[in-house]
């Protein structure tokens, strides 16, 4: 959920700020627009108004980034916009030549600016802040209409059953105020703000079912290479059918480590397992293995799951003797004291394998299953008897010349063949090589 919660929070302020270039857009856009249609040096107070504009929407773009940004900000700045806008759009333009009555400039139209603010915030993906814009326009423009009607002179009162040369009569008066079309427009701005919080409301549903499948993703990625966890992401349900081919399968595994930790403290314990859990799980995807599960301080690996590539065999080659130089690399560094007594242990084997899900209609799991692995399991046991480090099977090295694309030769090369080994639980020998 945290994830999710930062996704979210990563895409609401890439929205602010989109949010801010627009307004910024449309306030060029419409400082061109006061110039033709109002008087010179009328458009100079317009021009400072659109500037305080601009720079609401930098503070509050500005202020989310900042790590003292609280959820009501927004929600003032909006109500302060909407405060500009009302001023700008109700209050006469000290700067006009000629002497308007106040009433009059509610002839101009200018309700409309509101509407630019409330596609703003559409860019958010808050819903109740989309709505609280249109609440909070309804309420400043009301407030504005009532002072307006408060003044002296203002009419605003149409008589019954007037005739068309009394109302005509009446719209010509500067100090009219025409009530249902300033009713009208706090309406209009209502209903669309409402049905723009639903839009909004919408498309952070859907950018919430975005960044969970990302999060599926990414989690899917600790497991598998980074295009088999596309393909599974992609997939509804990749392991219904249960399916056989081969594939490579690795065991390694700590030596010494129950020996290790009956002298350290839980907490170095957690430390060394996530140190080496990490080292090989790097190895393991840098080869384009599976990571199929942790074993307290050992783990398995697959290469060729859940689909078979041409290199599966030389990837699980790669995989162990790279392993190997990555764990001494670390056992060995100068900064590291707490190892020195641990070896690592691997075995390796290539067959046969059955890839579907176990479990339960409440609990499933995806799982390797078969002699092969199995046998990866009797031979990483077998390199204590036997005194090396990774020990590999012979059908794995077969596998892996046979691969034309992977070119395994100087792989291959770093083992040294041994006399067949008796795997426990098995009544014939099996052919390997190892790793000293």
């Amino acid at each position: 959920m945290a994830e999710i919660d930062y996704s979210l929070r990563s895409e609401e302020l890439a929205a602010q700020k989109s949010a801010f270039r627009g307004r910024l857009i449309a306030m060029v856009a419409i400082v061109p627009l006061i110039v033709l249609v109002t008087p010179w040096p009328a458009p100079l107070f317009t021009a400072c108004l659109i500037a305080i504009l601009s720079a609401l929407g930098w503070c509050s773009w500005r202020i989310q980034l900042s790590s003292w940004d609280r959820p009501w900000f927004q929600y003032a700045f909006v109500t302060a916009d909407c405060i500009v806008v009302a001023i700008a759009t109700l209050y006469p333009n000290p700067l006009l030549p000629v002497e308007l009555p106040p009433q009059y400039s509610l002839r101009f139209g200018s309700f409309i600016f509101f509407f630019i603010l409330l596609a703003g915030l559409a860019y958010v993906y808050q819903p109740k802040l989309v709505l609280w814009g249109g609440i909070s326009a309804a309420l400043c423009w009301s407030v504005g209409v009532l002072l307006l009607i408060a003044m002296p002179k203002t009419v605003w009162r149409q008589p019954n059953g007037a005739s068309v040369e009394a109302l005509s009569q009446l719209n010509g008066n500067p100090h009219f105020i025409d009530m249902s079309v300033r009713v009208q427009e706090v309406v209009v701005i209502l209903v669309v703000s409402s049905l723009l919080a639903l839009a909004v409301r919408r498309s952070r549903s859907v950018a919430m079912r975005q960044a969970n499948l990302a999060t599926e993703r990414s989690n899917l990625a600790r497991y598998f290479p980074e295009k088999t966890a596309v393909m599974l992401a992609e997939r509804s349900n990749p392991f219904s059918t249960p399916s056989e081919h081969n594939c490579a399968v690795l065991f390694a595994d700590l030596v010494g480590f129950t020996t290790w930790s009956e002298r350290h403290n839980p907490g170095q314990t957690i430390e060394l397992l996530r140190d080496v859990h990490g080292l090989l799980a790097d190895v393991i995807f840098s080869c384009e293995g599976t990571l199929d599960k942790f074993m307290g301080d050992g783990l398995m690996a697959t290469f060729g799951t859940p689909e078979p590539t041409p290199k599966d065999a030389t990837n699980a080659l790669a995989a162990m003797l790279e392993m190997a130089k990555a764990f001494d690399a670390w056992k060995f560094a100068p900064n590291n004291t707490l190892a020195n007594d641990l070896k690592l242990a691997i075995g390796v084997h290539y067959g046969p394998v059955v890839i579907g899900n176990i479990g339960s209609e409440q609990r499933l799991e995806f799982a390797v299953l078969g002699d092969t692995v199995n046998v990866a399991s009797r031979l990483e046991a077998a390199t204590r008897g036997i005194g090396c480090r990774c020990l590999v099977s012979r059908d794995l090295v077969e596998a892996a010349n046979g691969e034309v694309e992977a070119n395994a030769e100087q792989l291959v090369a770093e083992l040294q063949p041994h006399a067949p080994v008796q795997l426990r639980g098995r009544t014939e020998k099996i052919e390997v090589l190892l790793l000293p």
